[in-house]
């Protein structure tokens, strides 16, 4: 022995935070492309534990078959399970979850168990009429799926895809301008408690996500950065 210590920095967690269409998933792929982090949905979750047929994924279908809601403390066993598995040795980055204060403290419990802690809980912050405008505006061809925008995006000419020529354009349901909207309220309604939550910790930062990807992906960089160091 040379009497130096192996010092092991714990795997990061980071926790994104931000309502439907903010581009949470185009920026969790960015980062886990530039620093091997591992995205964590919590649909993702349980439909790979239940796949695998694991103790926690059987307790999770069961409870789905049921109709009901799977519980936290099933959604928290799933995700030990999951942190554990070597691709997560670097770190995560969970989106949708936690999604209210109890589960953020139990979240806290689970990582006190191997020492981890979150590193930074980024919120992506939007102008919620803009968002409407974004959202309720997107439509893609029925064919190969191109994607469009009353404003930002037109086909060159008007009802025919310029990639296929397709001329059947399809709108998701839940994309109309009062559904987004609504969405949106909810959104701020169940959050609210977590930024304070977050805030409170000194882990909390807020990016302006109504920008370009690009500028929005670096600032996230400079945050992440700067919490794993």
């Amino acid at each position: 022995m040379d009497g130096t210590t192996q010092v092991t920095t714990a795997p990061a967690v980071l926790i994104l935070l931000g309502p439907p269409g903010a581009g949470k998933g185009t920026q969790a792929r960015m980062l886990e492309e530039n620093f091997g982090l591992v995205q964590l949905s919590t649909g993702d979750l349980l439909r790979a534990a239940v796949a695998a047929g694991t103790e926690a994924g059987k307790a999770a279908k069961a409870v789905m078959e049921a109709g009901q809601l799977v519980s936290d403390e099933i959604v928290i066993a799933i995700l030990r399970d999951r942190i554990a598995e070597p691709d997560c040795a670097r770190g995560v980055i969970l989106d949708g979850f936690p999604r209210t204060t109890v589960q953020a403290e139990a979240l806290d419990d689970l990582l006190a168990e191997s020492d981890q802690k979150i590193n930074a809980a980024i919120s992506l912050e939007v102008d919620d009429g803009a968002m409407v405008e974004r959202i309720s505006g997107r439509y893609t061809c029925g064919s190969c799926g191109e994607g469009y925008h009353d404003s930002f995006k037109q086909p060159a000419v008007a009802g025919t895809c310029d990639k296929c020529g397709g001329t059947e354009m399809k709108r998701r349901a839940d994309d109309k301008a009062e559904t987004v909207a609504s969405r949106l309220e909810a959104y701020h309604a169940q959050t609210a408690p977590l930024i304070a939550y977050y805030g409170d910790k000194g882990v909390l930062q807020a990016i302006d996500a109504m920008g370009q990807i690009d500028t929005i992906a670096g600032e996230m960089a400079r945050i992440v950065s700067a919490a794993i160091a």
